[in-house]
């Protein structure tokens, strides 16, 4: 689920990069990379780590040139070390070329080892230098159209930027299951996973990428292609439920308003007898504000966040995620003690974390703990950019909800249905991807990658 943010045609390229990618740090924080074009040659600057921590004033200035563009990583495919931070420069017959890539290719594995049979050297194990490789073997003077040679072999989710001598260059998968923007900043040109990065530059927000689109920025001017494959939209619902930024707009839709939405039916659908509802920071912050509206429940910010500590789901260390909880959240007794609580949450993966929160809860005085989710019980792992565990260890899979709320210890459970989640988009519901909650994967997963998740997880933090 990484964040991406690209830039061309400014004065200061590099220092406005910066700025997008702060503001996509909750996509990702394992690690953290900016690369700036200045004519001539590539600055390239990465790590493990969070952009702030990476990116101080002598490092920027390193940076030179009027292009850049940024990721930060949340892994999925390829293993959490330094070489897989991204961009990934390399050199080309074309010219320099760098990538960044919000995704997961799901036939990868199949073309790296056709390109390794027949002499390919890859530098990382991530599936995004597969389309460096491909576009190198496949030399264009327009590199526009070795990009399009080379998306027409893969197979997935992609929103990626290509930085070049021939302009910054933004594309996205058929289905377009990851979003990507457009935008503008005076007479520059930007790209961004969200739209929340446009409002922290003061940019205007254009357009979507729209889902098979490849869209060339040079010298001011915008060129539109379209690759040759079409597909049924699948747009990411999940990033709806928890990703993307409340403040930015997602597919058409205000991601705060949406989960507002999704917590206002799940009060109508799954109604609890309680005191007060309260919310799981953050991401259960609006989903708790809609139950209460449409509820009449009290809302209370009754468990505490320490902003200080990242989004854990998406951290990579074990420790972390043990300790985390109890780390993260803290809850206030003087709101909590003697009521019956709804607590708000946005999903339950593995099922720990919520037993943990509600454990949490009664040991501050809560006479009843009601759990209340506003998503869908999540059965399926996702192949597409979000680094849910194996099928196995997905608790709404080879459980029932009774069973759930027995282990949550919960003293009642309820789920947001399917379609009261969709109904809460403006899309048709077809248009969105649900396959982490009903399977229907719209790209078929090879045999080999379903394996790959489940024998040699890279990361399988619980969403916290």
């Amino acid at each position: 689920m990484c964040g991406i943010f690209g830039i061309e045609g400014h004065d200061d390229a590099a220092g406005f990069a910066y700025l997008g990618l702060y503001a996509l740090q909750h996509r990702g924080q394992e690690s953290a990379g900016l690369v700036s074009w200045d004519g001539e040659h590539m600055h390239l600057e990465r790590g493990m780590g969070q952009v702030a921590e990476l990116f101080r004033r002598p490092v920027l200035a390193r940076l030179a040139g009027r292009s850049a563009i940024g990721h930060a990583r949340y892994s999925t495919a390829g293993s959490s070390v330094r070489a897989n931070a991204q961009p990934i420069v390399v050199a080309t017959a074309m010219g320099p070329l760098a990538v960044v890539h919000n995704g997961n290719l799901t036939n990868d594995r199949r073309i790296r080892a056709r390109l390794e049979r027949e002499g390919s050297i890859f530098q990382t194990t991530s599936d995004t230098e597969v389309i460096l490789h491909l576009m190198a073997r496949n030399p264009r003077a327009d590199v526009v159209e070795s990009l399009m040679v080379a998306l027409s072999e893969v197979e997935g989710a992609y929103s990626l930027l290509l930085l070049t001598a021939q302009g910054l260059i933004a594309a996205r998968d058929p289905h377009g299951f990851r979003p990507l923007v457009l935008g503008r900043l005076g007479d520059a040109w930007c790209c961004a996973s969200e739209t929340c990065a446009f409002d922290l530059l003061r940019a205007e927000r254009v357009a979507e990428v729209e889902p098979g689109e490849v869209v060339q920025l040079r010298d001011g001017e915008l060129r539109r292609y379209r690759l040759p494959a079409s597909a049924p939209p699948s747009r990411c619902a999940f990033e709806h439920v928890y990703f993307s930024r409340p403040d930015s707009e997602i597919f058409g839709d205000s991601v705060a308003q949406v989960r507002t939405a999704m917590g206002a039916r799940l009060a109508c659908e799954r109604p609890a007898d309680g005191d007060i509802v309260v919310p799981v920071p953050d991401s259960g912050l609006f989903p708790a504000l809609g139950y209460s509206r449409a509820s009449g429940l009290p809302f209370e910010l009754a468990l505490i966040r320490n902003h200080y500590v990242g989004r854990t789901f998406i951290e990579p260390r074990q420790a972390i995620r043990d300790f985390g909880v109890r780390v993260k959240l803290n809850p206030d007794r003087r709101l909590i003690a003697g009521r019956r609580v709804v607590l708000i949450d946005d999903s339950i993966v593995r099922g720990t974390t919520s037993r943990k929160i509600v454990r949490m809860v009664r040991e501050a005085g809560a006479r009843e703990v009601h759990l209340r989710i506003s998503s869908p019980p999540t059965r399926w792992p996702c192949h597409y950019g979000i680094d849910t565990p194996s099928r196995e260890e997905l608790i709404a899979a080879r459980q029932s909800e009774d069973d759930i709320r027995a282990f949550t210890e919960a003293d009642s459970l309820g789920y947001l249905s399917l379609d009261g989640m969709l109904g809460c988009l403006s899309g048709a519901p077809e248009s969105y991807c649900t396959a982490c909650w009903r399977g229907d994967y719209r790209v078929p997963v090879s045999p080999e990658q379903s394996r790959q998740r489940l024998l040699f997880p890279i990361v399988s933090e619980e969403r916290e």
